[in-house]
This record gives structure tokens, C-alpha cells and sequence, in this order.
């Protein structure tokens, strides 16, 4: 009968991947399944006169998508975690304040 051995590691991403490593988005579009989430990110720049003509006929802003994760249910809830901790801690750093009553770096109105 083999015995099962406990080993413990943590998983730091490799730098030398070939993969870009910095994309800038300032803004997500989050969709779910029952199996997973999606994360859709996007840069949204400054309106131009065509770009603001267009949406108020359309209702609609178009943003690139820079990048688009998939993520299990599972994941989620440690994604959550880990950017309160992030935030929190950068908060402290640079005296970022969220409005009382609200978490700190949610965002009042509807989320997308």
C-alpha cells in the first residue's frame, strides 16, 4: 500500500512565458455560467464627436477587448479575496478612502 505524500508550493507565474505581460483595461464586463465566469476587459479612451453621434443613436459605447478570462466557479471567491486584501493594503499606502458605508473600491450605480 503506498503511502500519499503531502507537498506544499506556491504557484508564482513565470515571467520568462513569451506572452504579453501588461495589458491596460479600464473597464470589465463580467458574464457567468453555471460552470464559470468571464471576465472581459477593455480600454475605454475619450469619446470622440462620431463616437458620441453613434451612441446616442445606439445606445451603445464599443470598447476593444484587450483580454478575456474564463474562470472556473471555484476560483471566484479567492479572486474576490485576494483584491479586497490588495486594495485594503493599497489603501493604506496612498490614503485611498471609499465613501462611508460603502467597500472600499466599489463603485455606487450599476456594475457591469
Amino acid at each position: 500500500m503506498s503511502e500519499q505524500k503531502q507537498i506544499n508550493f506556491t504557484i508564482v507565474p513565470d515571467e520568462d512565458s513569451h506572452e504579453p505581460r501588461r495589458t491596460y483595461a479600464n473597464f470589465c464586463a463580467i458574464a457567468h455560467t453555471p460552470f464559470d465566469f468571464t471576465l472581459t476587459f477593455c480600454e475605454v479612451t475619450p469619446l470622440s464627436a462620431h463616437d458620441v453621434k453613434n451612441a446616442e443613436s445606439e445606445g451603445v459605447v464599443r470598447a476593444p477587448v484587450k483580454a478575456r478570462i474564463v474562470a472556473p466557479v471555484q476560483f471566484i471567491p479567492n479572486l474576490i479575496a485576494a483584491l479586497q486584501e490588495h486594495l485594503r493594503v493599497y489603501s493604506e499606502a496612498y490614503g485611498f478612502a471609499a465613501p462611508q458605508g460603502q467597500t472600499p473600491g466599489a463603485q455606487q450605480g450599476p456594475v457591469h
